[in-house]
């Protein structure tokens, strides 16, 4: 996993908040214990997911009591700014323009037949969020409404791809108990979604924005092209989209540009493509029962025979004998 997550004071606060030494914790996840001490700081996410699970180890209620600590002080600019939002609703569209800030996902959201919707997805779909990570999402995201609205707006359905344990707790938080499923998501009433927040406040808003703006564009272009060059493959490659140009076009430069700056990473867009196809292939080989078929699809190959042939090439091995050894 190459993907990064930023972290800042916020963070190490509601540790401290929690009870929890953040730096036993690093200790345990063999960080460096100066990292926790700086106003921001970034983590590979398999150390921040190792940090994660330390800290599940040590307190099992960490997610639920987190809830109890949240204020609007403690939370990051995004959280704090998401608060001046005149609805949950518009909190969480704004939340998702300005996640990335915080680790590469998405948080896909909007009115349903089943109500207003959010969820989480990792840019990469083969990293999987550990419990503690999912339930703490799936807290504070409700904590949000409750905050901004000061009445405690329940969801209607709580839905976690892990058992979140704690059963009764989680139910007696949420007010409904949660379910296992494929995915990572929340579902609230269309009027508890448009409710209005109390903390609203436009002027603080246009405030923050700015700076939000201005973090994003700094980020965008700290990242490694190579990064968002695989981060715009996994949205191309199922729609057969994944040539130069049209990947040139989504991340806002020419097909020349894109791969000038390629070539200055030492790979070429080719070499992109076939390591993000290799990576994904193994990942829905080991970890899903997808047909073949389908995975040849979602991979961008016109016929299964082809993702054969490219699977033999780059692993000397075939589908199937991998399905069969994971």
């Amino acid at each position: 996993m190459s993907a990064a997550v930023t972290l800042d004071r916020s963070w190490t606060l509601m540790l401290h908040d929690l009870g929890l030494p953040s730096e036993d914790l690093a200790l345990t996840a063999g960080i460096a214990a100066d990292l926790l001490r700086l106003e921001s700081f970034r983590l590979p996410v398999a150390d921040y997911f190792r940090l994660i699970e330390a800290a599940d180890a040590l307190d099992p209620t960490i997610a639920l009591r987190s809830a109890e600590f949240a204020s609007p002080t403690a939370f990051s600019p995004v959280l704090f700014a998401a608060l001046c939002s005149s609805s949950f609703a518009v909190a969480v569209d704004r939340i998702s323009v300005h996640k990335r800030l915080i680790a590469p996902m998405s948080v896909p959201h909007g009115h349903t037949s089943s109500g207003f919707e959010v969820g989480w997805t990792w840019d990469d779909p083969t990293i999987h969020s550990p419990r503690l990570l999912v339930a703490t999402e799936l807290v504070l995201m409700t904590q949000i409404a409750r905050i901004g609205t000061r009445e405690r707006i329940c969801p209607v359905r709580v839905i976690s791809p892990i058992p979140l344990g704690q059963q009764e707790a989680y139910t007696d938080f949420f007010g409904v108990v949660p379910e296992v499923g494929t995915e990572t998501r929340l579902v609230f009433t269309k009027e508890g979604a448009n409710k209005p927040f109390l903390t609203a406040s436009e002027e603080l808003w246009q405030t923050f924005e700015p700076m939000l703006r201005r973090r994003l564009s700094k980020l965008e272009s700290e990242t490694p092209i190579v990064e968002r060059t695989q981060s715009v493959l996994l949205e191309c490659l199922p729609s057969g989209e994944a040539v130069l140009n049209q990947a040139a076009r989504r991340l806002g430069m020419s097909g020349r540009t894109l791969q000038r700056r390629l070539e200055k990473e030492g790979v070429s867009f080719r070499q992109v493509v076939q390591s993000t196809r290799e990576r994904l292939a193994q990942h829905y080989l080991t970890h899903t029962a997808i047909p073949y078929g389908e995975v040849a699809f979602l991979l961008g190959f016109d016929e299964p025979s082809s993702f054969f042939r490219a699977f033999r090439t780059w692993t000397g091995s075939t589908p199937n004998a991998i399905r069969n050894a994971g």
